[in-house]
């Protein structure tokens, strides 16, 4: 067992039955330093002063980044009294880590026009803006074809191995911040072009792509503009240590700002973190296979998710020892017949849960709303969500709320095994749900399925889950 920052941390070993990653993952280490960059910047409030809003870093935290031999950190310092760098966006490179000591932060620029795509055929002036078109109408078969154009992420790892984002530092994408030359936020953007489903171009904060070996490493990711961190067609990323809240200041609205999305991908572990923000928690988008996401708490959030486009399907998934306090969702499982497929072979276990709206959510009726609505919207497609082997282990809210678990239709019913899931307080006209067989271990449940059109099988006796040991002493405050 390693120890580190007051946390007990156990290696997570392939073939142990409670692991989906099929590589041997055990606790990041900080490499040595190619370089240190010192500060010229100093916060106030937790903020970048007006006059230094042009003194940008990003061109010698780039320099530095392109020139760092593989296996080596560039790392950013405190120096003289100054604890912070400005930047526009940084494009990681092979075998490079960027380490962020503690006590400095790396400041977003608020200034769209850093973030503008460059290039032939690019539209320019998106960035910062809402799209001049007819709003899309949702559902969709597809997303309409994008503008060439937009936001660059603020940190990119694109077709770039065993890169490290790592240190006890904090990375701010300050979408709280006016942006320069308008009259509103990255946030408040996002919020005015929800009423019509308005496309609109705000940068993500960490982007990888084809980025194999990925490592984030203790570190602390506020505000961002947009999703903090989107991983696709990547083999193997860790997050291990993350602390993500956002938004920082409370009573702020942060739309669309999911913690960690990976789509497209294999072999994930995010484990001993600590996920805050105005989105998902985490939303394992279409195509991942084989992740483990264990020893984490999750706070204000959308909850644990899958979705909502699953088409080319997720399995072997693995959910343990996870606390969710006052998320809208707790264990959420959403696509409709737009973006629908196969998802298979999901185990959720050891979950404490308390002031969650919607405890189990397993649906396939998603209409872009922050939590699933309990009918079928009757929307057409031929995208069609269909869950099998999804087994929910140890599971109790302390507080009550709504259970849906469906199908679309008899040749699609969503097949799942409770075995000791308990939500306390909930009455039967709180469970929902059709198209669904579901079998009950020998560790019960208390939810009554009398008031649905679910099948219930009782338990064969055969693999009883352990008690939970009780959830009060698992809630524990935000680091």
């Amino acid at each position: 067992m390693l120890r580190s920052m007051g946390w007990i941390f156990v290696s997570l070993t392939v073939g142990l039955c409670w692991g989906q990653d099929t590589r041997v993952v055990t606790e990041p280490k900080i490499p040595a330093s190619c370089t240190e960059l010192a500060a010229h910047l100093k916060s106030v409030d937790s903020n970048i002063v007006l006059a230094d809003e042009s003194k940008l870093d990003t061109e010698r935290i780039q320099a530095a980044v392109d020139s760092c031999k593989p296996g080596m950190a560039v790392e950013l310092k405190a120096a003289g009294g100054n604890d912070a760098f400005l930047t526009g966006p940084l494009e990681m490179r092979t075998g490079v880590t960027l380490l962020i000591d503690k006590g400095v932060t790396l400041y977003g620029s608020r200034d769209p026009k850093v973030y503008e795509w460059q290039g032939s055929g690019v539209a320019p002036g998106l960035c910062g803006t809402i799209a001049p078109v007819i709003p899309a109408v949702f559902p969709a078969p597809q997303k309409p074809a994008p503008l060439r154009g937009g936001c660059r992420p603020l940190i990119s790892i694109m077709n770039a191995k065993n890169v490290g984002i790592m240190g006890d530092g904090v990375i701010d994408g300050r979408g709280y911040a006016q942006l320069i030359g308008k009259d509103y936020s990255w946030w408040q953007m996002a919020r005015k072009a929800e009423p019509k489903n308005q496309r609109y171009f705000t940068p993500r904060m960490i982007v990888a792509s084809h980025a194999d070996g990925l490592v984030l490493y203790r570190i602390t990711l506020h505000n961002s503009t947009n999703y903090h961190v989107s991983v696709n067609g990547t083999d193997g990323f860790t997050a291990w240590g993350v602390h993500l809240e956002t938004p920082t200041t409370r009573g702020m609205d942060a739309r669309n700002t999911d913690g960690i999305d990976p789509g497209s991908s294999t072999n994930i572990t995010i484990t001993h973190s600590w996920i805050d923000n105005g989105d998902d928690n985490i939303a394992i988008k279409t195509g991942v296979t084989h992740m483990s996401v264990i020893d984490n708490h999750f706070y204000n959030g959308h909850g644990m998710s899958i979705g909502s486009e699953t088409f080319t399907g997720d399995s072997y998934i693995l959910v343990d020892r996870l606390t969710e306090d006052h998320t809208t969702s707790g264990i959420r499982i959403k696509s409709n017949v737009t973006r629908g497929g196969l998802v298979h072979d999901l185990v959720y276990q050891n979950i404490c849960m308390r002031g969650v709206k919607n405890p189990i959510a397993i649906s396939p009726y998603y209409t872009n709303q922050t939590t699933e609505g309990f009918e079928d919207p009757h929307y057409t497609g031929n995208r069609i969500p269909d869950y099998k082997a999804i087994t929910l282990r140890n599971i109790e809210d302390t507080t009550s709320g709504d259970v849906l678990i469906a199908g679309i239709d008899d040749a699609h019913r969503t097949e799942i095994t409770l075995d000791g899931v308990k939500v306390n307080g909930i009455r039967p006209d709180q469970v929902h749900g059709r198209f669904a067989t579901v079998t009950v271990g020998s560790g019960g449940t208390n939810l009554d399925f009398s008031k649905t059109e679910i099948k219930v099988v009782p338990s064969d006796g055969s693999n009883g889950a352990d008690t939970l040991s009780g959830c009060t002493d698992k809630f524990v405050p935000m680091q």
